[in-house]
């Protein structure tokens, strides 16, 4: 057991970071129906870090490649956030999808001509998790505290649009700005988190949770509550799983989130017969 806390320590505490911040965050995603958010992000993310890397030799783990690839999910932010406000023709998700099309091909092009682009790639997908260091936790702990600070300070917009994007629209709340702030956020926590956890991993994280929550509350802080309860067991699970089957951690952690999602799909289908039973 001391070997096991050993090794799993920084691991654990970082995948608690994640799945605070992604939790409520996921929350968000869902009401505003755009899933896959995180994935185009996390993949233009990668082509400013390429880019990065290619142009300038910078390494993956720099302040300059990390700001490189915020650059260019700032200016994803940019476009999602008047997307959305300006073409009505054309779903944002659409957008989504065909702007993670557009940056996974131009990852597939840099990773040809960059030296070792392979493992950019692998990176991305996979993620570090079982090496992150104790530098990684603290670092996750102020962006992303900073960043939970920025959420719940900016709280009640965000909500209002989360909620219902044409009411606080015709409320007067100035749309455009505050769903760039989102997305911008939202890109410094995937930039970040990727890098640690793979793309796998994140998108569980973000996701499943906040999905499982749905089906038992509409209720923010029951839900709040409900994905991070989710999350803590995943982890936990996985972890012990991955070490006892020496399997990997983040497709461990995502296995059980998702076995998590079927069992609490078939408990509220159980309920709901019961009580259509007992009426």
């Amino acid at each position: 057991m001391p070997q096991l806390i050993q090794i799993f320590s920084q691991p654990f505490l970082v995948c608690l970071t994640m799945v605070f911040i992604l939790g409520y965050m996921g929350i968000h995603v869902l009401k505003r129906e755009v899933i896959f958010i995180d994935i185009a992000l996390a993949q233009i993310a990668a082509v400013g870090a390429i880019v990065a890397h290619v142009a300038f030799e910078a390494h993956g783990d720099s302040l300059f490649s990390y700001s490189f690839a915020f650059g260019f999910t700032l200016v994803a932010s940019v476009f999602y956030s008047l997307v959305r406000r300006k073409v009505n023709q054309i779903p944002l998700e659409a957008v989504i999808g065909i702007s993670y099309a557009i940056a996974a091909a131009a990852a597939l092009f840099l990773v040809g001509i960059a030296p070792g682009g392979h493992i950019h790639v692998h990176q991305m997908l996979s993620g570090s998790i079982l090496w992150a260091t104790w530098k990684d936790f603290l670092l996750c702990v102020f962006v992303f505290s900073v960043v939970g600070f920025c959420f719940y300070v900016f709280r009640k917009p965000f909500k209002e649009i989360s909620d219902n994007y044409e009411a606080a629209l015709k409320k007067g709340i100035k749309v455009v700005w505050w769903d760039f702030l989102f997305y911008a956020l939202f890109g410094i926590v995937i930039t970040l988190a990727v890098r640690i956890g793979g793309v796998v991993v994140i998108f569980a994280f973000l996701i499943i949770p906040a999905t499982i929550s749905s089906l038992f509350s509409s209720n923010w802080v029951r839900r709040l509550v409900i994905s991070w309860v989710i999350g803590v067991g995943a982890i936990v699970a996985g972890l012990l799983f991955a070490d006892h089957f020496d399997f990997s951690i983040g497709s461990s952690i995502s296995f059980f989130l998702g076995v998590a999602l079927v069992f609490a799909g078939l408990f509220r289908i159980g309920r709901q017969r019961i009580a259509i039973a007992k009426k």
